[in-house]
């Protein structure tokens, strides 16, 4: 009875973590104008909270340094910025955070979630208008 409870309770926390771990990973953003890939952001977990950096630009490779960007962020390297913060799990959504478009160097709160396994939709919001992107999943 306590082994099937034990292995119960394991599986379940085993769930869990990987639904939450569904999100992290490296995914392909598409320009809105263009419709080409524009970069490689990889969102990952840090204390129950989770960020997206850039790791790769795709579309521009030669602009690599936000010029645009607010506050302690202008002048500094793209790769590697966080772009999306602070994001907590709701459910299937993750939301309460910010996303920034470096190329305005706006800011945005933010919510995203998966429409499936290798498609996620990233929403930013200005007051209640809104912008919707899909971002691909990238197979490593």
């Amino acid at each position: 009875m306590i082994r099937n409870l034990l292995l119960a309770t394991f599986g379940l926390l085993f769930a869990l973590q990987a639904n939450a771990a569904d999100v992290v990973g490296k995914w392909r953003t598409i320009d809105d104008e263009s419709g080409k890939p524009r970069s490689i952001v990889e969102i990952y977990e840090k204390d129950g909270k989770y960020f997206g950096k850039i790791v790769q630009l795709l579309l521009k490779p030669n602009d690599t340094i936000c010029e645009n960007c607010p506050g302690d962020l202008k002048g500094k390297p793209l790769v590697g910025m966080d772009v999306i913060t602070n994001m907590v799990q709701k459910g299937k959504k993750y939301e309460g955070g910010e996303i920034m478009d470096p190329v305005k160097g706006k800011v945005y709160d933010c919510k995203f979630w998966l429409e499936n396994d290798n498609t996620l939709k990233v929403r930013g919001y200005l007051g209640f208008l809104y912008r919707t992107q899909t971002w691909h999943r990238v197979e490593e």
